[in-house]
């Protein structure tokens, strides 16, 4: 299935695995800050609830 790339095939995929890899990158960070703010807005929303 995969054309034949000559001598260029080390540098493409090189380029894919290295774009693969900062969207890999890319989505564990997104997911790891939006359980932080989940966390963080969780814990104002209680003081809130303690200060009623």
């Amino acid at each position: 299935m995969m054309p034949d790339l000559g001598k260029y095939a080390g540098t493409v995929l090189t380029a894919y695995g290295a774009a693969i890899a900062l969207l890999v990158v890319l989505v564990a960070v997104t997911l790891w800050q939006g359980a932080r703010t989940k966390r963080q807005l969780a814990e104002i929303e209680g003081r809130l609830a303690k200060g009623d």
